[in-house]
């Protein structure tokens, strides 16, 4: 075997191990593995706590503000229980966790709000970055943009943040209960993983097209509530 073989060949290896780095960047099988262990009653329940979220996500964003940071204590909780103190404890360090970040973001609340509407801005950007095909291994810079402009945003108009965190999360709970929905149907079992799996565009649109009409909805609905309040 000469040099020019073997270089090519090397190339080659290396070429697909990027692209292997490159696809388990975006959790794809972790998305699939949620969508297929919901039942029939899980799925409707999502979808319909979706649709509230979506729709009216500016009457009760108090209320998903502290349950996502409580969400985010508890696993927060059981990581450090896991890594640091050990595995014993785990349950009650998450309880804890999810004591203390529920409780903190009470008094925080405008600060929290901006930070799941950065956070948010975040998620839609990777998510075109994923569908418009660009280097997985650098998603995070598409990311990052849409943390920063969705962070300033959310801190100078607050009414936005609110929206666009709301809206997200709606739009994910339904589109993950609608693809349930599908999966269990043998009709359509086989479309729906091959949209999830083979074409990148799906996921991410899937997710936007419902959140940009929840925003659209929400902004109208909040001008003409004359009680509502940040």
């Amino acid at each position: 075997m000469d040099f020019v073989t073997i270089l090519a060949e090397t190339v080659e290896t290396a070429s697909h191990t990027r692209q292997a780095v490159g696809e388990a960047i975006v959790p794809v099988d972790l998305i699939w593995e949620h969508i297929t262990s919901l039942g029939l009653l899980e799925a409707l329940t999502f979808i319909s706590f979706g649709t509230v979220c979506l729709f009216y996500g500016w009457r009760v964003f108090k209320i998903l503000v502290v349950i996502s940071f409580a969400l985010l204590g508890l696993v927060l909780g059981m990581t450090i229980s896991d890594k640091i103190i050990g595995g014993d404890s785990q349950l009650l360090s998450g309880l804890i966790g999810l004591g203390l970040m529920a409780v903190i973001s009470i008094p925080l609340m405008r600060w929290a709000v901006s930070i799941l509407g950065a956070v948010a801005g975040g998620i839609l950007t990777a998510g075109l970055w994923y569908a418009c095909q660009l280097p997985e291994q650098y998603i995070w810079a598409g990311g990052l943009v849409g943390v920063v402009a969705g962070g300033m945003i959310s801190f100078i108009i607050f009414k936005i943040a609110v929206m666009l965190f709301s809206s997200l999360g709606g739009s994910g709970l339904m589109v993950v209960g609608i693809l349930a929905l599908l999966y269990l149907y043998p009709q359509t079992t086989e479309q729906v993983k091959e949209l999830v799996f083979n074409e990148k565009w799906f996921l991410p649109a899937a997710l936007l097209i419902p959140t940009v009409a929840g925003v659209i909805l929400q902004n109208k609905f909040i001008k003409g509530s004359q009680n509502w309040s940040v």
